[in-house]
């Protein structure tokens, strides 16, 4: 089962509150989901909450003259996932990386 962690500003917010979010299959259970994330991970699942996003609608065109229709994207699948205390999963933390600096200074016209 491939699960998929999403990094929004909301799924951000919930990691403060020990929460995270992820797309998982359509015939994802509660219990599939807290097995898949504790193997993947190395963590230790409290709760796990499931929802279907609705796909949005979106209009199309068959030509100048023909009637346009109404298609809708793929409904998604979310597992809100939250964890024991103490427990995290590095999904927005990055190592900051350090930039050398150098101490040239360019001669461009001289003084004046």
């Amino acid at each position: 089962m491939l699960i998929r962690p999403i990094q929004t500003e909301k799924a951000y917010r919930e990691q403060t509150k020990r929460g995270y979010m992820f797309i998982v299959p359509s015939d994802a259970s509660k219990q599939a989901v807290t097995k898949q994330v504790s193997e993947q991970f190395g963590v230790t699942v409290t709760s796990v909450r499931i929802t279907i996003r609705k796909g949005k609608a979106t209009k199309y065109s068959r030509g100048k003259h023909a009637y346009p229709g109404t298609t809708y994207r793929q409904d998604k699948k979310i597992a809100f996932v939250t964890l024991k205390d103490g427990d995290s999963i590095k999904i927005f933390d990055e190592e900051p990386v350090e930039e050398e600096k150098t101490d040239k200074k360019s001669d461009k016209g001289g003084d004046k």
